[in-house]
C-alpha cells in the first residue's frame, strides 16, 4: 500500500522522521520518502500489511492509514494513493486540453477497485501552482471520470455532503495524484480542542515541528508569546515532563489559551502566565527551552515596532534561555540582528510553509 501524506512545506523530513518511528512501532516493512516526485508538502510512504490480535486471541488487519490518522502530530491527511503522473506542460495548456488530460488519465484507472457498489463518493480536489484550470475544475472532471467509469458495473451514488469514500485528486505543478482521502474533510492540523481562536494561531503541525528542533529534554519549557496556546499544549499533550510555561501579554488571548488547554485536558499541566515579553526576566528566573511563534506583519499592527520589540525580547531572552531556543517569524533581518546583539548562535534555520507565506525559523543557542 502506498500513502500519500500531506504537511506544511518546508517540514517533510520531520513529518518523515514521525512516519517512520510510528511504523517501527508496528513492526511491518516501508519505505518513506519526502517530496515525492519533487512536491514539497508531501511524503509518500509504502508500507506492507499490519495486523494485531483482538481480544480473544485472533490475528486482525490493521489500518495503517487509521494508525497514522490517530497518532501523528505533524500531517494534515494520510491518503492511500491509486495514481500519481506528471504531466508535462499542463501548466502551459489551454483550460479544455488540461482537463482533458486529468479525465482520459483517471478514465483509465480501475477505481472500481476502491469502493463498493453501495457506498457513495465524493471528490474533494486541491490545486497549487499556476494553471488555467482551477480547484473547482479539477473536482468536476475527476468526479465525471470515476463516475462514468463507475457506471460500468452499476449506478454510482452521489453524495457531496457526506460521502462514504472521498476521493482527493490534487494538481501540484505537473504532478497529479489520485487518492482515498482517509482523513475526512477536516484537516488533522485542526485539533477538536481549539475551542478560542487567536487571529494569527499557529497550525498545531507546525507547532510540533518547532517542539522537534526545539529538542526538549525534560527541562523547564517556555513559549513567552504564548497566544492561543497551541505550543504549550502540544507539547503537554505529547505528554512532555517538565515544567510548561505559557506567557502572554493580552488578558483576552491568555483566558483563551487556558479555554483551550481545558478543552485539551492538559490545563492542570501549564502554567499560564499574563504577562510582557520583554520583561520575561521579571516572571521566570530561568528556562531551559523557549519556542514560540513570534508576533510580526499584520500580527503587530505596524511592522516598524518589531526591530525594537525583537531587541528588548532577545536581550531579556538572554538572561534566562539555558539550552535552545526555536522561533519563526517573516522578519529576518530584524530576528537575526537582535540574535546577534543579545549574544546567540544560530545553529540552524529553514523557511517553512504558514499561512500562506514562507516563514523563517530560528533554533539559536
Amino acid at each position: 500500500m502506498r500513502l500519500l501524506l500531506t504537511t506544511s512545506q518546508g517540514i517533510e523530513d520531520l513529518a518523515k522522521a514521525e512516519v517512520e518511528s510510528l511504523l517501527s512501532q508496528l513492526g511491518v516493512s516501508f519505505l518513506v520518502e519526502e517530496k515525492p516526485l519533487d512536491v514539497e508538502g508531501r511524503v509518500l510512504a509504502e508500507v506492507g500489511e499490519a495486523f494485531y490480535t483482538d481480544k480473544k486471541g485472533r490475528k486482525r488487519e490493521l489500518s495503517v492509514a487509521t494508525y497514522l490518522n490517530e497518532r501523528s502530530r505533524l500531517l494534515h491527511r494520510v491518503i492511500v494513493e491509486i495514481a500519481s503522473e506528471r504531466f508535462e506542460g499542463i501548466s502551459e495548456d489551454e483550460s479544455e486540453r488540461a482537463l482533458k488530460r486529468i479525465e482520459d488519465f483517471v478514465a483509465s484507472i480501475p477505481v472500481e477497485k476502491y469502493i463498493k457498489v453501495s457506498e457513495s463518493f465524493a471528490v474533494r480536489s486541491f490545486r497549487k501552482g499556476e494553471h488555467k484550470i482551477t480547484s473547482v475544475d479539477i473536482a468536476k472532471t475527476v468526479g465525471k471520470a470515476i463516475f462514468d467509469r463507475l457506471s460500468r458495473y452499476a449506478t454510482p451514488k452521489v453524495n457531496l455532503d457526506h460521502p462514504t469514500v472521498i476521493f482527493r485528486a490534487e494538481l501540484i505543478g505537473d504532478v497529479f495524484f489520485l487518492g482515498i482521502d482517509t482523513t475526512g474533510d477536516s484537516s488533522l492540523h485542526k485539533r477538536p480542542w481549539r475551542v478560542y481562536d487567536h487571529p494569527a494561531h499557529l497550525k498545531a503541525s507546525i507547532a510540533n515541528a518547532l517542539i522537534e528542533l526545539a529538542e526538549p529534554d525534560g527541562g523547564s519549557f517556555i513559549d513567552p508569546f504564548c497566544g492561543s496556546g497551541t505550543i504549550p499544549i502540544e507539547l503537554a499533550l505529547g505528554g512532555y515532563g517538565g515544567k510548561i510555561i505559557g506567557l502572554e501579554k493580552y488578558r483576552k488571548h491568555l483566558r483563551g489559551a487556558e479555554m483551550n488547554a481545558l478543552a485539551a485536558g492538559v490545563y492542570d499541566r501549564i502554567d499560564f502566565i499574563l504577562g510582557d515579553a520583554t520583561r520575561l526576566s521579571e516572571y521566570v528566573e530561568s528556562a531551559d527551552f523557549a519556542v514560540s511563534n513570534l508576533p510580526y506583519g499584520l500580527k503587530i499592527g505596524r511592522k516598524s515596532m518589531i526591530p525594537k520589540l525583537y531587541m528588548q525580547f532577545f536581550a531579556e531572552l538572554a538572561k534566562v534561555l539555558e539550552k535552545r531556543g526555536v522561533f519563526i517569524t517573516t522578519e529576518k533581518r530584524a530576528i537575526e540582528k537582535a540574535i546577534e546583539d543579545s549574544g546567540f548562535k544560530i545553529i540552524h534555520h529553514r523557511l517553512i510553509g504558514h499561512g500562506g507565506l514562507m516563514v523563517h525559523t530560528y533554533v539559536i543557542e
